[in-house]
C-alpha cells in the first residue's frame, strides 16, 4: 500500500525547524497540502513553505501560539479557507525550560505544560469536529523518550510528554468509531536546535548509551508520522512508535 496523502490537508505545529520542519516536508512529499505553523520565526516558516512549493506542493505558513485558544481558532480557520479543512494534525510544538525541580520556577513549569500539553488539546479541539463530520482524521502527537525514561532537570518536560501519551490513548478510544486514529511518536536523541544546546561532554555520554551508536536525524522521525497519517496505518490507533536508536526498549 502506498503512503499517498494526495488530497489531504495537514497541519504541523512548530514546523519551522527541527523535527516539525522534517515532518512538514515529508507530508508534502507524500502529497498532502501542509499548514506550517510557527510562533516566532516567520522567515524559517516561509522557507519551508517555499521549499514545498518549489517541489510542486501546496503549503501555507500560519502564525499562532498553540497555547492561546483564540489564536489557534483563527489559524485553523485561515488554513481551512486557503487549503481546506484539516485531515491530519501533527501536535509537534514543544519547548523546554530545564532545571532541577528544587530550582524550578512556577512559570517555567506552566510555560512548558502550556505549549507541550495544552497546545495539543487546543489544536486537537479546533480540528476534531470537522474530522468527526467527515468521518476521517489522523491525529499524531509528538511525545519523547523522556516521557518513558525520565531525565534529570526535565520534570516539567517529562510530565508534559508523558501526559501526551495518556491524552493519545484516551482520545483514540473516544473517536475511533468516527474513523479517526490517534497515535504518538516518541523520538529519542535527535539533532535539533533544542539538543544543540546540550554541552559536548553530556552529548558524548548520551551517544554512548544509544545501541545504534549515533544521534538521530529529524528525517528519521518524519517517516513514522507519514506512515501513521496514511491508509497503511488505518487499523492502528492508541499506539506509540518509538524512534530512538534503541536507547529505550
Amino acid at each position: 500500500m502506498k503512503l499517498d496523502l494526495a488530497g489531504k490537508v495537514a497541519l504541523v505545529t512548530g514546523a519551522s525547524r527541527g523535527i516539525g520542519r522534517a515532518i512538514a516536508l515529508a507530508l508534502a512529499e507524500a502529497g498532502a497540502k501542509v499548514g506550517v505553523n510557527y510562533a516566532a520565526s516567520s522567515e524559517a516558516a516561509e522557507e519551508v513553505v517555499s521549499r514545498i512549493k518549489k517541489a510542486g506542493g501546496e503549503a501555507l505558513a500560519v502564525r499562532f501560539d498553540v497555547s492561546q485558544a483564540g489564536e489557534v481558532l483563527e489559524g485553523v480557520q485561515k488554513l481551512k479557507e486557503t487549503l481546506g479543512p484539516v485531515d491530519i494534525l501533527v501536535n509537534n510544538a514543544g519547548i523546554t525550560k530545564d532545571t532541577l525541580l528544587l530550582r524550578m520556577k512556577e512559570e517555567d513549569w506552566e510555560a512548558v505544560l502550556a505549549v507541550n500539553l495544552k497546545g495539543a488539546f487546543l489544536c486537537t479541539k479546533a480540528v476534531l469536529q470537522g474530522m468527526m463530520k467527515r468521518r476521517f482524521g489522523r491525529i499524531i502527537n509528538i511525545s519523547s523518550v523522556i516521557a518513558f525514561s525520565g531525565n534529570v532537570g526535565q520534570t516539567n518536560y517529562a510530565a508534559s510528554k508523558a501526559a501526551l501519551i495518556g491524552f493519545t490513548k484516551s482520545l483514540a478510544r473516544e473517536v475511533a468509531s468516527r474513523g479517526i486514529t490517534v497515535n504518538a511518536v516518541a523520538p529519542g536523541f535527535i539533532e535539533t536546535d533544542m539538543t544543540a544546546k546540550i554541552p559536548e561532554k553530556i552529548k558524548e555520554t548520551l551517544v554512548s548509551q544509544i545501541p545504534l551508536g549515533r544521534v538521530g536525524k529529524p528525517e528519521e522521525v518524519s517517516p513514522a508520522v507519514v506512515f501513521l497519517a496514511s491508509e497503511a496505518a488505518s487499523y492502528i490507533t492508541g499506539q506509540v512508535i518509538h524512534v530512538n536508536g534503541g536507547i529505550y526498549m
